[in-house]
């Protein structure tokens, strides 16, 4: 598959804007959004990038109405992972309500006036009991793991890649930070001295987010049609249209 490399994010919404257009000749009279999934470890920087593409979609030269919906709502709530023996496994495959996700997805794809989004909380670490209640948007960008399976279901599939021992080294450096000003999951940790938080994250990516990489998101590159490079200071190196 042939592949040309671009400087920035601005190729993609340029991407989508023509591939919209091409795919919806009456673009603006249609209900049904445009679906973009990103996809890729955790702590690359997904939701990030889902914000700057939902910002350049948004602005000129014709401004699109944007969604960002991230598929951590989609996790199944801690009780119900703790039923299943999953607690430990959070964020692999079989942890998300796959059936819920899909329906979510084609609601938005078939032009549904109301769209239902489950939301998750980072400082309770759970599942919110509130849906996000949306009018369906022109854009929907679908940002989280395991995203890229829903290509045959979506318009746009990309991921964003960076080298493994970058990857390891940003979440190690986003977990002491949430730790050291401690809400919600993170009070757990509160007075640790950072050489046993970097001790304990080090532990979990090489127990729980290092293997799911490795195994179920890493594969996913090869599915998709956009590849988002991120170099060592997590900037964007490179991007990757695939044609």
């Amino acid at each position: 598959m042939a592949s040309s490399l671009v400087p920035d994010l601005s190729s993609v919404s340029e991407l989508v804007r023509a591939r919209r257009a091409t795919a919806i000749p009456n673009a603006a009279d249609v209900s049904g959004a445009y679906i973009v999934t990103i996809d890729g470890a955790v702590s690359v920087g997904k939701s990030t990038t889902a914000a700057l593409l939902s910002d350049q979609l948004g602005g000129p030269p014709d401004a699109l109405d944007v969604r960002v919906v991230s598929s951590d709502g989609f996790l199944y709530p801690n009780a119900v992972l703790d039923a299943r023996g999953l607690a430990t496994r959070k964020g692999f495959p079989e942890t998300y309500d796959d059936a819920a996700l899909d329906a979510f997805v084609r609601a938005a794809r078939n032009g549904v006036a109301e769209l239902r989004a489950p939301r998750y909380s980072h400082e309770t670490y759970d599942v919110l009991d509130d849906l996000d209640v949306f009018a369906a948007p022109q854009v929907l960008v679908l940002e989280g793991l395991h995203t890229a399976r829903l290509t045959d279901l979506v318009d746009l599939a990309v991921y964003v890649d960076a080298d493994v021992d970058d990857v390891e080294r940003w979440f190690v450096q986003r977990f002491v930070e949430l730790s050291a000003t401690p809400t919600g999951f993170y009070v757990a940790f509160a007075g640790w001295p950072r050489s046993r938080l970097e001790a304990f994250a080090h532990e979990v990516w090489a127990s729980t987010n290092g293997p799911n990489l490795v195994d179920h998101i890493l594969p996913n590159r090869d599915r998709v049609d956009v590849v988002v490079t991120k170099g060592a200071d997590h900037t964007i190196a490179a991007v990757t249209l695939r044609d």
